[in-house]
Parts: structure tokens; sequence; C-alpha cells
């Protein structure tokens, strides 16, 4: 699949035609100098399997972005499985992640899953990572590395080959520098980084926006 309409092969569908939900891609990238520069870069990483770090303000379309990646790699048509870090208590995100062998805990009455193993060739998207405690962290640098990680209970390491998409809200060496985010974690999700600006520093694209929003 080649990504983001190159221009030497067939336009890909906008949403008017059903491409995934999402918007028409002009209008996620709009006209400004900036966006064009995300754009070319998002098509350029698109096919290869590396990490990808999103950064950017509430509301600038990191999860859109993401959706928008996958879509276009080799492997879109395996499933895109989102983790919102902040949203899943503490208590059960690792879980939610990496899933659970039966009888690992009170109440594990059966093998779960995890969204990690849901993802296997697809793309895994961690949006807000910032918000990941520091044992999570250790345990997804290894899933990096390795591309394996291990249900709570488990007793051998598993396997996935799934593409991790990361995006934050938060300046990530702020957050080093407080002791809050692991620095060889960073540089592993940071492989590929992609900074999204709020719409208020590109308002060249405010008019395309209205009419799209408007013709709904």
């Amino acid at each position: 699949m080649t990504p983001f309409n190159a221009p030497d092969q067939p336009a890909q569908p906008h949403i008017e035609e059903g491409l995934h939900g999402l918007p028409p891609s002009d209008l996620i990238f709009g006209n400004g100098k900036v966006m064009q520069a995300v754009r070319h870069k998002a098509q350029r990483v698109a096919g290869t399997n590396v990490p990808i770090l999103i950064q950017g303000e509430n509301g600038t379309g990191k999860e859109v972005l993401a959706k928008l990646i996958h879509t276009q790699c080799p492997w879109g048509d395996g499933p895109c499985v989102k983790v919102n870090c902040p949203a899943i208590p503490a208590t059960l995100i690792e879980s939610e992640l990496f899933g659970y062998e039966r009888g690992a805990f009170t109440g594990a009455l059966a093998t779960k899953p995890g969204r990690v193993e849901l993802a296997h060739l697809g793309s895994l998207f961690l949006d807000e990572i910032a918000e990941l405690d520091p044992g999570l962290q250790a345990k997804l640098l290894h899933l990096l590395q390795d591309g394996q990680f291990s249900r709570i209970g488990g007793r051998e390491d598993k396997k996935v080959d799934v593409r991790i998409i990361c995006a934050t809200n938060r300046d990530l060496r702020k957050e080093i520098e407080a002791g809050a985010f692991r620095q060889d974690l960073y540089y592993r999700i940071n492989v590929v980084n992609i900074h999204l600006l709020p719409l208020r520093e590109r308002s060249e694209d405010i008019s395309e926006l209205l009419d799209y929003f408007l013709g709904l």
C-alpha cells in the first residue's frame, strides 16, 4: 500500500468513500508549510516498522494522525489498538496492556490476552504515554527491545509483531529531568518524532476546516 496518496499511484479514497472513518488527508494536513512538512514525514515513515512519537497539545489531532499512519502502512489491514493510558486505573493498566493467565490473581478465572497481544500484526497506539508508571515503562521497554512480553502470571515470554505509536501532550525531556519518565524508553519510542501545532498557530487552515464541518 502506498502511503498518503503518493503522486505516482492512484489516489486513496477520502472519508466520503469510507477510508476507515477518517477525514480527507488534505483536510488533516491543510495547506500550511508546517503541516505539509508533517505530511511528508508521516508519508516517509508509514511504510517502516519503527516507533513513532507524536507530540502536541490536546485537540491537535494526534490520534487522527496515528490512525492515518496505520491505515497507510503495509499492515494497515491489521488491528489498530488504542490504549488511553490516563483513562485506565493504575491497578488495572498492566493487565489491560499485557493480559493475564488464569489464576494469576484473585478473580482471574480465565486467561485474558492484553491489548499488546490483540495488536499483533497491526499497530498499538499508546495515547498519553507519559501517564505510565515506571514499572510499566520498564515492561514496555522490554517489548520495544525484543518484541516480547509476558502476561501477568505467565511463565514464559510471548512474541508479537506490532508497530508502536505513542502520543503525549507533555514535554518528555522535562518528565525525564523530573524522574517521571525513563530516558531509555524515551529514546526507544522517539525514533521518529512528529510535532503537531495547535490551530491558533496555523490560521491558514481555518477556512478549509470551517467549510468542511459546515458541509457535514
